[in-house]
């Protein structure tokens, strides 16, 4: 478990797949691989990114080793019937093609043991409005990067609220030109500064504090 978490930490993709299988072949369980190994890696990279010990090209390597961890990890989850903790919606934005950012959302929530639904990029708020009609999730979370673009976020909470959906699922919204005024403004019910405050919140509506 500790080379595991070093191997995630470190960036080091192709040795922590390797590991992951490793553990399996050897009668690992899955859950604890994933809540003794994967999750605290993750953890601990949010913790020295918001301490300014890691950057963002830290973070990147890192959260690819999970993403390749995860990979090798999630037929075993399957099998054992591992529930998540809730399913999550993730998008950047009607006319905005940048998407690094809402992948390493994606990638802390799924490390720590969501499932994720990826919408992509380029979303519009109807796109946003089928998906959770389709998948029912207890949160969707929405990316921008591009100031003129954030209407977006603004106009699917609109039809969210149309559809009587707001309160229903939490939104929670980030990218480089969001700010917590703007959430205030649109009725977010949450803004993350980084992938690591978005996971946080996700798992505070589920996981009692202790």
């Amino acid at each position: 478990m500790d080379t595991l978490r070093k191997l995630v930490i470190d960036g080091k993709e192709k040795e922590a797949a390797s590991r992951v299988l490793l553990m399996i072949e050897e009668g690992g369980d899955p859950e604890v691989i994933m809540q003794e190994a994967l999750i605290p890696a993750m953890d601990e990279v949010g913790m020295r990114f918001q301490e300014g010990e890691f950057f963002l090209p830290e973070m990147l390597i890192a959260a690819r080793a999970m993403q390749r961890s995860l990979d090798v990890l999630k037929p075993g989850l399957t099998e054992c019937r591992v529930e998540p903790l809730g399913k999550v919606i993730i998008g950047t934005v009607k006319g905005d093609l940048h998407d690094i950012g809402k992948n390493l959302v994606g990638i802390a929530l799924q490390g720590s043991g969501f499932e994720v639904i990826d919408l992509g990029y380029d979303v519009s708020p109807e796109k946003f409005v089928d998906a959770i009609i389709k998948h029912k999730p207890m949160i969707i979370g929405m990316s921008a990067m591009i100031t003129t673009t954030m209407l977006g976020m603004r106009e699917t909470i609109e039809e969210m609220r149309k559809r009587g959906m707001v309160g229903e699922v939490k939104v929670m919204i980030g990218g480089a030109p969001v700010t917590q005024e703007y959430a205030n403004q649109i009725g977010a019910d949450f803004y993350g500064r980084d992938s690591i405050s978005a996971k946080d919140f996700a798992r505070s509506l589920v996981i009692p504090k202790k």
